[in-house]
């Protein structure tokens, strides 16, 4: 029953961060001085025209209305105008980018598989090879692979994703011609040429999270290594290997685990310097263009979709806790 409880209680709190994120959003923008209807009155915007895109966009209507409608459109569907002109928006209505002359959420669905595959890839190397170095630096305490380690997480914190990304493609696209410099390749069309098309975004966005992830398991397995039941452990004859994997890493994974749902669900949100520089039509571009039309409805469906993300990755963290402690949903 309290397990149930605390799980009815985190639900709610998750719909209530939603809600608030998206009241927030479209109070922002709605306030801002600009008339989203001038980006599509066309030329000459005489004030007959302004006056009817405002009334199909519902941009004339004070904001709270608007955001009443927005919120509705999400669960019923949504038109935007009247008579023949009308425009339909099916449930799940995000909205409709009027400057795009598309609905919201066809328009991100058609962009999250870019990001997603960029964010799960370099989540991947950045778990692997942060984890993998952590553990090898705390092994090597005060020794040149720790040394070398420690040196390397603190040039990828130090230095901008964009100067990686323009020096890898300086060197592994233009210089060596090992990978394509931009585009993106649906896996469908092979693993592949899928993989040789991301590879290096991934490694450029990744690069700051490995450093930080190095830091962190280094730090708590040193801290691990030091405690009493590690001493027992060695004491009753235990292999160092056994050690280490068995009885230090699990104590150590457990702040790593929490901390990987929230960068993955938060990088999901769109990955914008990346995907820029390296030409990939993902969340991070749409939300550039929404920005740069001020297309309030895309702005504020891929900041509600970026927002949604991290909750389901604070509940997914959640639930791996509970498995990991039962007395975390106690």
């Amino acid at each position: 029953m309290k397990r149930l409880k605390f799980w009815l209680a985190r639900l709610a709190t998750s719909l209530l961060v939603l809600l608030v994120v998206a009241f927030l959003t479209f109070a922002l923008f709605n306030l801002w001085p600009s008339n989203p209807a001038l980006t599509v009155c066309g030329k000459p915007c005489t004030p007959e025209r302004l006056e009817l895109a405002q009334s199909v966009m519902g941009s004339s209507l004070p904001w709270y209305e608007q955001f009443g409608l927005y919120i509705s459109g999400i669960f019923v569907g949504r038109t935007f105008g009247s008579g023949a002109a009308a425009i339909e928006c099916a449930a799940p209505c995000l909205g409709y980018s009027f400057k795009m002359g598309e609905a919201v959420t066809p328009l991100i669905a058609s962009r999250i598989p870019v990001t997603m595959s960029l964010a799960i890839l370099a989540g991947i190397l950045w778990l692997v090879v942060g984890i993998g170095s952590g553990v090898l630096a705390a092994l090597t305490r005060n020794r040149p692979w720790d040394r070398i380690i420690m040196t390397g997480s603190v040039l990828g914190v130090s230095t901008p994703a964009y100067l990686w990304g323009l020096l890898a493609i300086l060197v592994f696209g233009f210089g060596l011609g090992w990978f394509p410099v931009s585009d993106y390749v649906p896996l469908r069309q092979g693993f592949g040429a899928w993989l040789s098309h991301l590879i290096m975004p991934a490694t450029v966005l990744a690069l700051l999270y490995m450093a930080v992830y190095a830091r962190l398991v280094r730090g708590n397995m040193i801290e691990q290594l030091s405690e009493d039941y590690i001493t027992t452990a060695r004491a009753k004859g235990a292999s160092e290997r056994r050690v280490v994997w068995r009885h230090a890493l699990p104590g150590v994974l457990l702040p790593v685990v929490t901390l990987f749902g929230l960068d993955l669900g938060g990088l999901l949100g769109g990955a914008v310097i990346t995907e820029q520089v390296f030409s990939l039509p993902g969340l991070g571009q749409l939300l550039i263009d929404g920005v740069a039309n001020t297309d309030l409805h895309l702005i504020t469906g891929l900041i509600l979709l970026s927002a949604t993300f991290v909750v389901l990755a604070n509940l997914i963290v959640d639930a791996i806790q509970a498995l990991i402690d039962p007395r975390v949903a106690a």
